[in-house]
């Protein structure tokens, strides 16, 4: 009956965990992006594809190598290596549930010498035993070591996502930098094909004696800056190919990109409402869940205050000769319980807490900042979107006009009524205006890019593994 007793105590201890329950902290939030208001998405709205969310852009030598950046890139196998490692750290917290049990054998030979005889007897002591031992969780200390362990791995899972985001999005990046040169490169042909074209004509008016050798050499100048500059672009191509090797988990050398042209098109990304944000980004998730492994510490350090358990259990037999050791008579057996309580540490009990409650609380402060910091990302890439939409606009507007007046200025050169420096200043500013256009469509690309790294890449929280998935090693 005492035994019932004290088991049904020890159940109803082992449901008592100290320390506070875990609650997510509020953040803040608005109701709607700001730059919303003056960023008018136009058609087709393409969403963000889950997980592939490179997709939108409608590029297979993209698709390719972004599938690569999950599989082979370095740095994502550091961070799955680092997520394995959190699991295993979960199954050694939970491991603290069970008792540990042990089997021991011995084979001891002593002498005993008799003053009274003067005779010394040499025994043998066989021996064989198991053992088990429990610290029962009375105060849910391991439970929470146990909570704090899993938010620790899931902190590793976020933490992966958001590195692989992170190198996907530095591949994308590199890649419409890539396209942007490969698209300046096609201009400059053009560019050339046109000076020299020019060049004839002023070759043609020299020996027609309608203009002087001047004209003629400062046509040559310009078609010799063109093909100067065309060739100087591929090497800034290279370094951005060179990058997307390394991205892909490849050396440079074993990587060639083919040469294509810039997308004219910039795919929507539709933002969403602000409060999903704080769902779709993985290193907000991987600070909320830092909260919940700090918040499980406190209880760590809260259970220091009780007493604990401890029981222990031994049995097995002792005895000689061997062949008659496991016999009713050789057996021996022990059962112990000890408890312990700390009556006095010098405040470090207290101290520990306090601590404990202090890294919980800078974990809230670096949670609502990265809250913060999302938003801000998000605005500043609507925004970019925004004024380079508008920007792009203008410079087609702007290469329009230039190349009427270049055309205007050719003809009236023909016809003797205006000098070569007319055409110079009007091809000049036709490929200023073309290569601005180019790069601001390089740059509205990019940003692009960099709002798809703000909302998240299509990642949700619920893609985190969940607390069953941690403590089956997932």
């Amino acid at each position: 009956m005492k035994a019932r007793i004290v088991l049904a105590a020890l159940l109803l201890l082992g449901g008592c965990t100290v320390g506070p329950d875990y609650r997510r902290p509020a953040a803040p939030t608005a109701a709607a992006f700001k730059e919303l208001q003056g960023w008018q998405p136009a058609a087709p709205q393409d969403s963000l594809a889950k997980g592939v969310w490179w997709s939108i852009y409608r590029d297979p030598e993209l698709d390719a190598l972004e599938q690569r950046v999950a599989v082979s890139n370095q740095n994502v196998a550091a961070y799955t290596a680092q997520y394995h490692n959190a699991l295993a750290l979960v199954a050694g917290a939970r491991a603290g549930f069970f008792p540990t049990l042990g089997l021991g054998a011995s084979d001891t030979r002593s002498l005993a010498s008799s003053t009274l005889s003067r005779r010394s007897v040499t025994r043998t002591q066989y021996g064989g035993n198991g053992s088990a031992s429990w610290e029962p969780d009375l105060w849910g200390k391991i439970r929470r070591q146990v909570e704090g362990q899993v938010a620790n791995a899931q902190v590793s899972a976020a933490d992966l996502a958001n590195a692989t985001l992170s190198a996907q999005v530095a591949l994308a990046t590199d890649y419409f930098e890539m396209r942007g040169a490969d698209a300046l490169a096609d201009l400059l042909r053009t560019t050339v094909a046109d000076y020299r074209r020019s060049l004839a004509i002023a070759q043609n008016q020299y020996r027609a004696g309608i203009v002087s050798r001047a004209d003629v050499a400062n046509a040559e100048a310009l078609l010799r800056a063109a093909e100067a500059q065309r060739a100087g672009v591929g090497a800034g191509r290279q370094q951005y190919e060179h990058a997307i090797a390394v991205l892909t988990g490849q050396p440079p050398a074993a990587l060639t990109v083919p040469p294509a042209s810039l997308s004219p098109v910039v795919p929507v990304v539709p933002p969403g409402l602000p409060s999903a944000l704080l769902q779709r980004r993985p290193d907000v998730a991987a600070a909320e869940r830092a909260m919940a492994a700090a918040n499980a510490n406190i209880g760590v350090q809260t259970a220091a205050f009780y007493p604990s358990l401890s029981l222990s259990a031994t049995g097995g037999f002792a005895g000689d000769p061997l062949g008659q050791l496991f016999t009713l008579g050789n057996a021996v057996w022990q059962l112990a319980a000890s408890g312990s309580e700390t009556v006095f540490a010098g405040g470090a009990r207290r101290a520990a807490v306090a601590a404990a409650r202090a890294s919980y609380e800078q974990t809230v402060a670096n949670y609502r900042q990265s809250v913060l910091s999302a938003f801000q990302q998000v605005e500043d890439a609507l925004s970019n979107l925004r004024i380079l939409g508008q920007q792009a606009a203008a410079e087609a507007v702007a290469v329009r006009a230039a190349e009427d007046a270049l055309a205007v200025a050719t003809n009236a050169y023909r016809a003797g009524t205006v000098p070569y420096t007319s055409v110079i200043t009007a091809e000049l500013q036709l490929q200023s205006d073309r290569q601005s256009a180019l790069s601001v469509q390089q740059s509205r690309m990019v940003a692009s890019v960099a709002l798809v790294s703000a909302l998240g890449g299509g990642w949700s929280a619920a893609d985190l593994p969940d607390k069953a998935a941690v403590e089956a090693g997932r």
